[in-house]
């Protein structure tokens, strides 16, 4: 089918301007022509309908959208009769964080901890739906001119009780290698405190203006979480509380079991941090140690190893043909 485009017409929706698009869909600020008020519309690109992996997560946002029904969340409107795959959702006017961080770089703590707090809201309804978003990422998080959030694409959320995606689906099920936790970088589906996690490393980002762990890909950014600590935030910003660095901690303990339980509790260290106490951690004290993941030593020891057989066999082809 051939992609739709500005001032085409889609079944019951005009579609007007284009807003983002991905690797997999675009989204369109439209008008539902039967009541005139504007909608999103996210459109697969062509080449992807047939992709049964992409069409499980679209099914599953469309699904898992309709569901819920809160302010902090965007709501998903029922699907009638469709001339082709496509989403239509409320509009909503703001930006996604991921703009506001791009253009800023960091924000206030006042202010970083005010979206963590809103997010934490969201999370905690989302949770006792039994449903786990898994990427939770800047770029999922609407932002209006007032600070209220909205949290978006439900594409590889779990929901309690659902089939869990086989290990061939492993990459498509895994979320943002800067946002993922340990647990799910070990091949386990995550829980709410995966999300609470992923949340704990948006504060972090907030705050300082970077993510807390690196790496020049996805595979070493995801190890580098499992095996070294970050840069402690007081160290990039001595404006960060010591109190406010300890909730981060408390969100980002590699141990699931460690971190807060839930949502609720996360938000309320948050808005009570002359409550929170302060630990003695070694993650401040040995954050500067780096380990390596274990196969790149076994690559490099391995490669040390070939280069005399390789001299050796360079020597003999020479000999052979002096």
């Amino acid at each position: 089918m051939a992609p739709v485009r500005t001032g085409d017409q889609l079944d019951h929706y005009s579609i007007d301007t284009l807003v983002a698009r991905s690797g997999m869909a675009s989204i369109f600020r439209g008008t539902d022509l039967r009541t005139g008020r504007p909608v999103a519309i996210k459109i697969p690109h062509p080449e992807m309908e047939s992709d049964p992996v992409f069409f499980d997560r679209f099914r599953r946002e469309e699904e898992i959208g309709q569901t819920l029904d809160h302010p902090g969340v965007m709501k998903v409107y029922p699907s009638d009769d469709h001339s082709q795959i496509y989403m239509v959702m409320e509009w909503v006017d703001g930006r996604l964080l991921r703009q506001i961080l791009n253009e800023q770089h960091k924000l206030p703590p006042e202010r970083a901890v005010a979206i963590a707090v809103r997010i934490c809201e969201v999370l905690e309804y989302i949770h006792k739906q039994g449903i786990v978003h898994r990427d939770l990422k800047p770029e999922n998080i609407m932002v209006d001119e007032h600070d209220k959030v909205k949290l978006i694409d439900f594409g590889i959320a779990a929901k309690s009780g659902s089939r869990r995606l086989t290990f061939t689906k492993l990459s498509q099920v895994m979320g943002t290698a800067e946002y993922i936790s340990p647990e799910q970088v070990k091949g386990k589906r995550g829980d709410a405190r995966s999300d609470i996690y992923a949340l704990g490393i948006m504060l972090y980002e907030m705050l300082t203006g970077q993510t807390p762990f690196s790496g020049a890909n996805p595979f070493l950014i995801m190890n580098d979480r499992v095996l070294n600590n970050p840069v402690p935030p007081r160290e990039i910003d001595p404006a960060i509380s010591p109190q406010l660095q300890e909730t981060i901690y408390r969100a980002l303990e590699r141990d699931p079991k460690n971190r807060y339980a839930n949502a609720h509790e996360f938000a309320w260290d948050l808005e009570h941090q002359d409550q929170v106490g302060v630990a003695d951690r070694p993650e401040l004290r040995d954050w500067k140690q780096r380990r390596t993941p274990w196969t790149r030593r076994i690559l490099f020891y391995a490669a040390m190893a070939l280069i005399p057989v390789v001299i050796f066999g360079l020597l003999l082809l020479v000999a052979r043909h002096a």
